[in-house]
């Protein structure tokens, strides 16, 4: 009997120790202190980077020497807005052979139509070697008090026909999960997906539907020289590849 209390207790303790462990490591990972991301990703996949002017001048060929394979830089916001790097960004990236894209940012308060005017007038009729990207994600207490679906479905459907109408393919569509779920899955399933996912692979929350992965948002580089020391880290779809991205 006391053989059997003894081992009951340690099976007990073991248990507490276990779960211990790992509430600590989840905690970790919540903290970006432990990047199980890394481990999914291997070098002979098509890494990249996506940048705006948070990350200031980029020194492309520094990027291509530590194995960034295309540069995905914002353009746009709303219905006005122009980054302040693009114009630099999109120089540094044709002088240094870069695979370049560009991407929009969507606006839940700016008609579709006056967000897709301003990409195509800031970007012109070359979005770059990449097909164009609209960033669709929560800002300021958007997240607290999300807009309602049918009117981001209007606005954001008329800013894809616009761009789609201009460049001749469907743009990606770049989201966080909580807004894939809340307003892209089930209604842009057609469109290619970029998710965002830092704390573990897409896999296991979007299945095999996307097509670009942004795995990291803590990233040291080389050659970043503007005021956010990070960038991010993103992989396109090995099974999918070059050519699901490149303009046709």
């Amino acid at each position: 009997m006391k053989r059997n209390r003894k081992k009951h207790s340690c099976f007990f303790l073991l248990t507490i120790v276990l779960f211990a462990a790992l509430v600590c490591v989840a905690l970790l990972i919540g903290k970006k202190k432990i990047k199980i991301n890394d481990s999914f990703v291997s070098t002979d996949e098509i890494i990249g980077v996506d940048i705006s002017h948070y990350q200031g001048d980029v020194d492309m060929d520094k990027l291509i020497g530590q194995g960034v394979k295309f540069v995905y830089a914002k353009a746009t916001e709303g219905s006005g807005s122009v980054d302040e790097c693009f114009e630099k960004n999109r120089e540094n990236g044709l002088k240094s052979g870069m695979t370049m894209g560009f991407y929009h940012f969507f606006s839940f308060d700016s008609p579709g139509k006056d967000q897709a005017e301003n990409f195509i007038k800031t970007v012109g009729a070359e979005p770059g070697l990449l097909i164009p990207v609209v960033d669709v994600e929560f800002y300021g207490n958007k997240e607290k008090n999300p807009p309602e679906k049918e009117d981001v479905e209007r606005e954001l459907s008329g800013l894809l026909r616009e761009l789609e109408r201009e460049y001749g393919c469907k743009p990606m569509i770049y989201t966080t999960l909580k807004v894939y779920h809340k307003y892209i899955k089930g209604t842009y399933d057609d469109y290619p997906l970029w998710i965002r996912n830092v704390y573990f692979p897409a896999n296991y929350v979007v299945g095999d539907a996307w097509t670009m992965w942004q795995y990291d948002d803590t990233a040291l580089l080389d050659g970043i020289k503007g005021d956010e020391k990070y960038i991010d880290m993103d992989v396109i779809h090995k099974e999918k590849g070059w050519g699901a991205l490149l303009m046709k």
